[in-house]
């Protein structure tokens, strides 16, 4: 059946820009107190406005990659460069990694952890790039497979896969400390997997191989193990130390927000006292502002995007396309519940920003060239509404043809 173009969805598009609109708002709300607390903490010189016109630029530029991917780049178009977007994003994470052991200028580094190039003094995080880079290869090289009947034989599958996924994987959460972008790109790889044909026992294989990996990483680093000794004294009402500051602030800046919230630049909690306040904290922040309805409504409109991506997915024909929405609404899901769960106690603090709302240029700019590409392709879905149509036309053709005999009768 050939599909015409037809409009794009409506909710996915204003959820996208009303989410980054919230996000200028709450970074121009709190930008100040953040500028002056690393002035008095690290002796730095920020501005008043200065995080403000870095978010506004931010949002500038990922505006643009929005436009580029949703009007002006075709998708089939990306799918044919698929493979060297990949091999490039795993070669900007290598040089990064090697670059921050040989610790050349070119790497930024926060906290001990180098995820940065520097670029006389703008910042580019190769961990988002990979993200997206993961997606648009996986959408083709897993549509390919089941085109050619190779789904789960191991030489022409498995193995390519693991070897590319392995490799990014390590980058990341190894070589950057980044298990934050890890947990997005293993929800990519799984939610793809799984629209994709596995067969049922060699996806649990691999997810059962993936938690084990996962847990030793964990397991074998301090500052994890940390992490999660903080979460297991929050939820047993253990004492209060170092460890357990973050997410106590957190939640105590959720609970001060009450029902609705202390309004617009009145928070306490981003005048110093909760770690990174407008970038992995902004929910937290918000909840503070907002309150309990505020958060609630952000929630629903995170809800309702992600279920028109599912829509747009299912009324999408092409294998490929269908992938690659699929592996867009994992990397965002995966985002929205793990920032979510963390800022709430649920799961250990992990360093993984909030889609579209948090400070920072690279991730934005790459989710929303991806959302973009999600939109482009939602002008192309086979729509239930015109077979409706259909069918109300010929109700009334047959009624039409009842009327004119009875009248012809008469």
């Amino acid at each position: 059946m050939k599909i015409r173009k037809h409009k794009s969805d409506l909710v996915i598009l204003f959820a996208t820009l009303g989410l980054m609109a919230l996000g200028l708002i709450i970074i121009y709300a709190i930008g100040p107190m953040r500028a002056n607390v690393l002035n008095a903490t690290y002796g730095t010189d920020y501005g008043t406005n200065d995080f403000f016109f870095g978010q506004l630029r931010s949002v500038g530029l990922s505006l643009i990659a929005f436009f580029l991917a949703f009007k002006v780049i075709p998708y089939k178009y990306i799918k044919k460069y698929a493979k060297p977007l990949m091999i490039i994003a795993i070669i900007l994470s290598g040089l990064l990694w090697v670059l921050s052991i040989i610790g050349s200028s070119l790497v930024k580094c926060e906290l001990g952890e180098c995820r940065w190039f520097n670029f006389g003094g703008l910042s580019f995080q190769p961990a988002e790039f990979l993200k997206l880079a993961m997606v648009i290869y996986l959408a083709d090289f897993l549509s390919r497979k089941k085109e050619e009947g190779n789904i789960g034989k191991w030489r022409e599958f498995w193995l390519p896969l693991l070897i590319i996924c392995g490799i990014s994987l390590f980058l990341v959460v190894i070589a950057q400390g980044d298990l934050g972008t890890g947990v997005a790109l293993i929800s990519i790889i799984f939610g793809m997997l799984l629209i994709a044909g596995v067969p049922a026992k060699q996806y649990l294989i691999m997810l059962a191989l993936v938690i084990v990996v996962a847990v030793g990483a964990v397991a074998t680093s301090s500052h994890r193990m940390e992490r999660v000794d903080a979460w297991m004294a929050t939820l047993t009402g253990g004492e209060s130390s170092d460890s357990t500051y973050h997410i106590e602030n957190a939640m105590l800046a959720i609970g001060t927000g009450g029902f609705f919230g202390v309004g617009i630049g009145n928070s306490v909690q981003a005048t110093g006292y909760l770690p990174e306040s407008i970038n992995d904290s902004v929910f937290a922040i918000m909840g503070e502002t907002f309150g309990f309805v505020g958060l609630f409504l952000i929630m629903v409109v995170f809800g309702a995007m992600l279920l028109r991506m599912l829509k747009v997915a299912e009324g999408t024909q092409a294998l490929d396309s269908r992938l690659l929405i699929i592996g867009v609404f994992s990397w965002t899901l995966a985002q929205v519940v793990v920032n979510i769960m963390a800022m709430t106690s649920l799961v250990p603090v992990t360093g993984i920003t909030l889609p579209l709302l948090s400070y920072g240029g690279t991730s934005m700019v790459f989710i929303t060239f991806a959302i973009g590409l999600v939109l482009q392709l939602s002008c192309y879905t086979s729509r239930e509404v015109i077979v409706k149509n259909e069918d109300i036309s010929s109700r009334r053709g047959v009624r039409g043809a009842y009327h004119s005999s009875r009248r012809r009768n008469s």
